[in-house]
């Protein structure tokens, strides 16, 4: 007959018939070496929990590490990866690496964009992006920037799965060179063949909410409607378009492109998306550092501001103070 007996853990009574804590752990599928547990007052040394034995009428308490407050974490996830940061920026156009390196930590992003090119065959010590910034710590996104042909695309990204071996990637078949505007047949061609093949597309695209189904419907795990042409800082013109996305979306959106300063990080935000990329509105600022801290905070307050649910417009103005009562 099992040797059942009654505890309590965390302030629950439960029945277990667990001989020791580590068993007990295993039963509630946590992980020993991640947890600290007190036995009626004690704590109890992790290298012991295999053999301190768990008695009728013990209490424990298990704890572990989470982010400071009290609040769950705000995180956002894209095929099968999770982030807390929104923000998501390229490595274009810095004056260096170490500049680059610099403004990606002052704005807490986890997630890169990096664009394939040749390697530097006649100086191959030169320095490469992955000396500064290192794809263990954060998650490199192999992006087809410069390509105008879904062939194209889908042999960079192809190259880019034997350099790295990546499936999250950045999908981008321009239309023209002047607009930089995507062509979206091109496009939901290569998406389909990616998606096909194992790649986890997140997906450049018009701010049209038929072309953003069309692209889920092709395999995107995300898509990233341009806010304006891409390097333009003219900020998010259609905001209708991408919220009507965002409704319509069973998967991330996000915008990409035409981000000029905080204030168009955080509109973007406020439209529901679940994140921001940008790249030459931090590498193009008089202090791309400190700006890089501006959009880790609009992002933040964009998105705060999101889930409190804004007031209402009127037409009229509203008095805050009640007009009853005047003196």
């Amino acid at each position: 007959m099992t040797d059942m007996k009654s505890i309590t853990v965390n302030g629950d009574t439960r029945q277990t018939s667990a001989a020791t804590i580590a068993a007990l752990a295993a039963e509630l599928e946590l992980d020993p070496a991640k947890v600290a547990v007190e036995r009626n007052g004690e704590i109890i040394p992790r290298s012991t929990l295999a053999e301190a034995a768990l008695g009728d009428g013990d209490t424990l308490e298990i704890v572990h590490f989470v982010g400071g407050g009290d609040h769950k974490a705000d995180t956002w996830s894209v095929a099968g990866h999770t982030f807390t940061s929104r923000l998501i920026v390229g490595t274009g156009k810095y004056k260096d690496f170490e500049q680059n390196a610099a403004a990606l930590e002052a704005s807490g992003a986890e997630m890169i964009t990096v664009a394939v090119r040749r390697v530097n065959v006649t100086d191959p010590k030169a320095p490469m992006l992955t000396d500064f910034i290192d794809p263990k710590k954060y998650t490199y996104l192999p992006n087809t920037a410069g390509c105008f042909t879904a062939e194209d695309a889908i042999r960079t990204l192809r190259l880019a799965r034997e350099a790295g071996g990546w499936d999250l990637v950045k999908l981008e078949v321009l239309g023209e060179a002047r607009t930089l505007y995507p062509n979206m047949v091109e496009t939901i061609r290569a998406c389909e063949t990616l998606a096909n093949e194992g790649f986890k597309p997140m997906v450049y695209c018009v701010d049209d909410p038929i072309a953003a189904k069309q692209l889920e419907d092709a395999g995107a795990v995300a898509v990233m409607p341009l806010g304006a042409p891409i390097g333009s800082g003219l900020g998010i013109q259609n905001q209708v378009t991408i919220r009507l996305i965002v409704e319509g979306a069973s998967v991330p959106v996000l915008v990409d492109a035409g981000v000029g300063t905080a204030s168009d990080a955080a509109v973007g935000m406020e439209l529901g998306c679940d994140g921001i990329l940008m790249n030459t509105a931090i590498a193009e600022a008089k202090d791309p550092i400190r700006m890089a801290g501006a959009m880790k905070l609009s992002v933040q307050a964009g998105r705060e501001a999101y889930l409190a649910g804004r007031m209402g417009r009127r037409m009229y103005a509203d008095p805050s103070s009640p007009l009853a009562g005047l003196i």
